[in-house]
C-alpha cells in the first residue's frame, strides 16, 4: 500500500518577489535624493563647541551600507567616496572615525508601515557573537573564555513580518526582564502578546494586564494556580492558561489558541542572521545598539519590498 504523498508550498508571487530581491543590493534604495539633499547639518549648535558638519541623516545612510555590504569603517569611506564620484557630486565624505563616534550616539528609530488599530506581537532572543573562536574550532578544541556575546531581543508583528521592536544587552538578561521594554517600543496597542515558556513570569502578565493585552504564553510544567475558584475577583490571565493545558493538553492548547504564530519571529531571526551573519562587527555596547538596530531597520525595508506568498501544494 503506497504511503501518502507529503506536500510542498509553492511561491505564487515569483516574478514580484525576484524583483523584490533584486532592489535589495541597489544602492539607490539608500542614496536617494532625501539624502543627499541633506547632507550636510545646518541646524545651529544647542551649545558650545564647533556643529556637526555632517547630518543625522548623511551617517545613518552610510552606517546602512555599511552593514547591509558587512564593510569596515574605512572601506565604507572609500565607497562612499566612489559613488559621490560616479553621482558627480561636490559633497565631502565623512572619515572612518567620524562614522565610528556618530555612530556611538545615533539613536536610529524603527520604521515600520503604519497600521490602524492594535496589533500582535511574537518576541523572542538570540545571540549574536561579539568576538572570540568559530564554531569549528569550538568543536575540535573546546570553548574558551574569551568568547563573548550579546543578546537581542526582537519584537515581530506576524500580519506583516516587520520588526517593530528590539533591545541589545548583555548575555545574563533574563528574556522576561525585556518585555517592559519592547512594549513601550511598539508603535501601536498591542492585542495579543505571543512567547514561549520563557516568558511565563507574573510580572510579564502585569505588564500585559496594563496595557490591556492578552498574552499566550504556554505555562512552565508544574506550574501552580495562584488564584482558585473560590477566591474573589476576576481570574488572573495565568491561570487562565494553566486550566486550558490542564484540560485540553499542551500539544492541544497550543492549537487551539493560535501558539505556533510564534515561530514567525524564529522565522525573524533566521533571516537576521542569514543577511548579515551570527556576530556584531563592534565591540562597545552604545555602537552595537546602534549596528542592531540598523539591521533591524534593513530587514523591515526589505520586507516592504516584498515577501513571497506561499501555497499549499
Amino acid at each position: 500500500m503506497a504511503g501518502k504523498r507529503k506536500g510542498t508550498y509553492k511561491v505564487r508571487n515569483w516574478s514580484t518577489y525576484n524583483e523584490s530581491l533584486v532592489q535589495r543590493g541597489s544602492i539607490i534604495l539608500w542614496f536617494n535624493e532625501e539624502a543627499l539633499g541633506q547632507w550636510l547639518h545646518t541646524d545651529p549648535p544647542s551649545k558650545r563647541g564647533h556643529p556637526f558638519v555632517y547630518s543625522h541623516i548623511a551617517i545613518t545612510c552610510l552606517l546602512v551600507v555599511r552593514e547591509l555590504f558587512r564593510l569596515p569603517y574605512r572601506q565604507l569611506e572609500g565607497l562612499a567616496r566612489s559613488i559621490m564620484q560616479c553621482l558627480k557630486l561636490d559633497l565631502p565624505v565623512p572619515d572612518y572615525t567620524t562614522l565610528a563616534k556618530r555612530a556611538a550616539r545615533l539613536g536610529a528609530a524603527l520604521k515600520v508601515r503604519p497600521r490602524r488599530g492594535p496589533i500582535d506581537v511574537v518576541v523572542d532572543s538570540t545571540g549574536l557573537k561579539v568576538y572570540g573562536e568559530g564554531e569549528w574550532r569550538v568543536r575540535q578544541q573546546g570553548k574558551s573564555r574569551r568568547r563573548t556575546w550579546r543578546k537581542v531581543h526582537l519584537a515581530v508583528d506576524p500580519a506583516t513580518q516587520e520588526i517593530v521592536a528590539e533591545v541589545l544587552t548583555d548575555p545574563r538578561s533574563d528574556d522576561a526582564s525585556q518585555v517592559e521594554e519592547l512594549l513601550e517600543q511598539v508603535p501601536a496597542r498591542v492585542r495579543r502578546f505571543y512567547g514561549d515558556g520563557a516568558y511565563d513570569q507574573r510580572k510579564v502578565y502585569r505588564s500585559l494586564g496594563r496595557r490591556g493585552a492578552e498574552g499566550v504564553i504556554p505555562p512552565r510544567r508544574g506550574a501552580r494556580i495562584e488564584r482558585h475558584g473560590n477566591c474573589t475577583g476576576p481570574p488572573l490571565a495565568r491561570d487562565v492558561a494553566i486550566r486550558g493545558v490542564r484540560d485540553l493538553g499542551r500539544r492541544r492548547w497550543k492549537s487551539c489558541v493560535g501558539y505556533h504564530r510564534r515561530s514567525l519571529v524564529e522565522t525573524a531571526v533566521s533571516r537576521l542572521k542569514g543577511t548579515f551573519g551570527d556576530r556584531l562587527k563592534n565591540r562597545l555596547l552604545p555602537t552595537q545598539r546602534t549596528e542592531i538596530r540598523l539591521r533591524c531597520e534593513i530587514l523591515n525595508r526589505f520586507t516592504q519590498l516584498g515577501l513571497p506568498r506561499f501555497e499549499w501544494v
